[in-house]
């Protein structure tokens, strides 16, 4: 990589009440190096002395440029507008005051838009947790390797990265087509922004290397707009931003990107929410419901005759089919990530499988014909603590007969460590089966599909090792033909809220053990060892009180 090439790019800074973090974005724009021509910081009129550290920083830095607002915008479009105008560079990037640029980033975006004239070049965000420090890549799939797309029609899939800060934008490109983002308080901006550039049908250059540190603190005293989804306005704002995305590329004559666009809500957006609804009051769910309906009354039909299995295209029809709120823990487990489809399984009278016999209209026919390792298969699993060794018992679901003819002989378990995604021992059992119920797991109801059984042996004692942590289950599904099948096991609790057991243990004294269901229903596991171990469950407890 050429450290020394001409300085060609500015990049935007926006804070707002971030005197905790802005510094620290600035300083990290400004380590890209010789690249970097300009950084403009835009501080939103901030009370919080936040525009003072940025002009003791601007007297230490010539390259950087502390803009003031007179009024607070309400949003984040209006400052990013005003370091936009302000820039002076080739190439201009965005960032936010509370995250990072990694090291190398500029340079890498900037080598892939000179070297293949690219009018825009986007690289991997990644999603860090704090305080864990926990990773997770944004939309990997589309960064997997370099790639050079010369119009946004031929990979449909970049309406899916609606992120701006990931990216690289030549500045005359933008400036020639108007692109520029909504003004004032106008939440999920970025989405619309997107759908701009990509309606002006950029040649688009996508390197593999990390180029945005995207910080998550969801502890943090006030939420970012991504995180703050507990309010009805969040989700109205959301879909608004979705339509003026839509609209936006069907107005360009960009139809199979607007297409694009109204399949990438159902799989995302629709689904996030439908993960949480049954966390908010009835009234939020009667309201979330008849606004949702209201905005999938919009598609076409062949916005439903794509891939009509998919996950979210269900949950989609489901809400239409029914007026007020309706089956949502099953619902929650379709949403999840793999999609786990909870019985029962319901026949039509002419043998259709369908969503239930309340709405028959629903068909699930598309079921027969999927893949059997892209099917929402359902695992149900049972984690009973015991000083004498814990077991976890799994009930695999029959799906009209697919399960069967698929012949499922084995299932391997294992457990990742949430806070760093370490792995616990896992280990492989036979599925027994099929059978009616499996003892002792409470069997299902009569008449119920047959269901395939194991029992693992977990040795708590060894996840702890490595610290108080959060474990999730993932599971794999071996079957006789070689194929094999990724799944999450829905957490079968009885009904009772997850209790905290301390059990005895020899290598830390004592351990506290607390199995649960996340927000999707999936099992997971909460472990702290020792006495430190239970110190920090109680300071967490404390923690989330305060908050």
């Amino acid at each position: 990589m050429n450290r020394h090439r001409a300085p060609q790019v500015g990049i935007v800074v926006i804070g707002y009440e971030d005197a905790a973090h802005v510094t620290e974005a600035v300083r990290s724009a400004l380590a890209q190096g010789p690249a970097v021509r300009e950084v403009v910081a835009v501080d939103d009129c901030s009370g919080d002395g936040s525009a003072d550290l940025l002009d003791r920083l601007a007297a230490r830095e010539p390259r950087l440029t502390v803009l003031r607002r007179t009024a607070n915008s309400g949003g984040c479009g209006t400052p990013r507008n005003t370091g936009l105008d302000a820039v002076t560079s080739p190439y201009v990037m965005f960032l936010d005051s509370d995250d990072v640029l990694p090291p190398g980033a500029v340079d890498a975006l900037l080598a892939a838009a000179t070297g293949e004239r690219a009018e825009v070049a986007g690289g991997l965000c990644v999603r860090r947790e704090l305080p864990s420090g926990r990773e997770v890549p944004w939309q990997a799939p589309l960064y997997a390797a370099r790639a050079v797309v010369p119009h946004p029609a031929r990979r449909p899939r970049l309406v899916h990265d609606t992120l701006c800060v990931n990216k690289l934008y030549r500045t005359g490109f933008l400036r020639a087509h108007g692109i520029r983002f909504p003004e004032g308080r106008f939440p999920y901006e970025d989405f619309v922004f997107t759908a701009l550039v990509l309606a002006a049908g950029p040649r688009i250059a996508l390197v593999p290397d990390p180029v945005y540190v995207w910080h998550v603190r969801r502890t943090a005293g006030k939420l970012s707009i991504s995180l703050d989804r507990a309010g009805l306005d969040n989700w109205r704002a959301r879909t608004h931003a979705c339509r003026t995305a839509h609209d936006i590329l069907l107005a360009a004559g960009q139809k199979r990107l607007a297409r694009e666009a109204r399949a990438k809500f159902l799989d995302h957006e629709l689904r996030m929410y439908v993960r949480e609804l049954g966390l908010r009051d009835p009234h939020h769910r009667r309201a979330w419901w008849a606004h949702t309906r209201a905005y999938l009354a919009g598609y076409d039909a062949a916005d439903w005759a794509r891939s009509p299995a998919a996950p979210g295209r269900l949950i989609g029809r489901v809400v239409l089919a029914a007026a007020e709120p309706r089956d949502l823990p099953r619902l929650r487990e379709l949403a999840a990530r793999p999609a786990r489809l909870l019985p029962p399984y319901a026949r039509a009278p002419d043998g259709t499988p369908v969503w239930s016999d309340d709405l028959p209209q629903v068909t699930l026919e598309p079921l027969l014909t999927r893949p059997v390792h892209l099917l929402p298969l359902a695992v149900d699993a049972e984690l009973r603590p015991r000083a004498g060794g814990t077991r976890l018992r799994l009930r695999l679901h029959e799906l009209y007969g697919r399960v069967a003819a698929a012949g499922p002989r084995a299932v391997e378990t294992e457990w990742l460590r949430r806070e760093d995604g370490r792995r616990g021992d896992g280990c492989e059992a036979v599925l027994r089966g099929p059978a009616p119920g499996c003892p002792p797991v409470r069997g299902p109801a009569p008449g119920a599909p047959p269901v395939w059984c194991a029992e693992v042996a977990v040795d708590l004692t060894a996840l702890a090792a490595l610290g108080p942590g959060t474990w999730d289950l993932r599971l794999r599904l071996l079957f006789r033909d070689g194929g094999r099948r990724e799944v999450t096991a829905h957490a079968r609790m009885d009904g009772a809220p997850p209790r905290r057991r301390a059990l005895p243990s020899v290598r830390h004294g004592v351990l506290l053990v607390q199995p649960y269901a996340t927000h999707s229903g999936a099992l997971a596991l909460r472990l702290a060892p020792g006495p430190r171990g239970v110190a920090s469950v109680v300071r967490g407890r404390l923690r989330r009180l305060l908050h």
